[in-house]
């Protein structure tokens, strides 16, 4: 992807460096986040993904979420070497508000918040294991550029177009609140068994792949890629589809519990957006086969 040199996306807050305790109004917790505590909590993460679990709410559980108040320290210094990684996502950013200011009217450009180790969001504290997030309580996207190292050696999608669907998929995310679509899914969950509200979930992270494709159907045109870029983008989506890694984890998978969808519906929603460019022809929610 041809990136360096270009225009980076004031809509970004660094909070990387700091750390903050607290947790989701009204649970309890434990104490503070520790680099020694990591593995554990990737441990927990990776049985919410197979159980179909928010993992937050079992890292809540679990006494990892942390306690109610919410304060911000001082931690280990941002490492240079994501210097480079925080100005790639920062140039990200400013494509997809190039590309969605011209696709939607009145479009509200989102913040994407850089962060190291957890961070306080409106959805409550989110810890680096939980990945990449968006919140629509402050319409912000949250990542803790360490994803990218897992992105590449654990899950064995390499490459920055990878990290940039990764980027476009989460400002999906900010296309369907501001179209309505989440809080009306989101509405459902009281209302739903937890493998109905998971269907609904999977067609919700499918229309945001779709949309990820129109991002980069539009950065063809920009004449921004490069060749095997394409590529990338399909195998992050393969890579982190329920399926494979539910097969990774555990040996076999469980449709019911899936939340985001299968590899091969999330490289065809992808690829679906990436031929049309048409943010209107993602309509997951009327369709009979994802």
């Amino acid at each position: 992807m041809r990136w360096m040199g270009r225009r980076q996306s004031s809509n970004v807050d660094d909070q990387r460096g700091r750390s903050g305790g607290g947790g989701f109004g009204g649970m309890g917790g434990g104490g503070m986040l520790t680099k020694g505590g990591l593995g554990t909590i990737v441990i927990i993460v990776i049985i919410s993904l197979i159980l179909g679990k928010n993992p937050l709410t079992l890292l809540q559980q679990t006494g990892m979420g942390g306690s109610q108040d919410y304060s911000m320290d001082q931690s280990a210094p941002v490492d240079p070497a994501q210097d480079e990684s925080a100005q790639f996502v920062s140039v990200v950013l400013a494509d997809t508000e190039d590309v969605w200011n011209q696709l939607m009217e009145n479009y509200t450009e989102p913040v994407l918040v850089l962060f190291s180790g957890r961070v306080q969001s409106a959805c409550g504290m989110a810890s680096a294991a939980s990945g990449p997030f968006y919140c629509p309580g402050d319409s912000r996207l949250y990542i803790d550029l360490d994803f990218y190292d897992e992105l590449k050696s654990r899950l064995g999608a390499p490459g920055d177009f990878a990290q940039a669907y990764v980027i476009a998929h989460e400002v999906g995310h900010h296309v369907q609140h501001l179209l309505g679509i989440t809080d009306k899914v989101h509405s459902m969950r009281e209302r739903l068994s937890e493998e109905e509200y998971n269907k609904l979930s999977v067609r919700l992270e499918l229309q945001a792949d779709y949309f990820a494709g129109v991002w980069a159907h539009h950065a063809k045109q920009m004449n921004i890629l490069e060749g095997g870029d394409l590529e990338e983008a399909l195998n992050a989506a393969t890579a982190i589809g329920d399926d494979k890694l539910q097969q990774d984890n555990q040996g076999y998978v469980v449709p019911d519990s899936f939340t985001h969808g299968t590899s091969e519906q999330r490289v065809r929603w992808f690829r679906k957006g990436y031929e049309s460019g048409d943010p209107n022809g993602g309509d997951t929610f009327n369709v009979e086969r994802l």
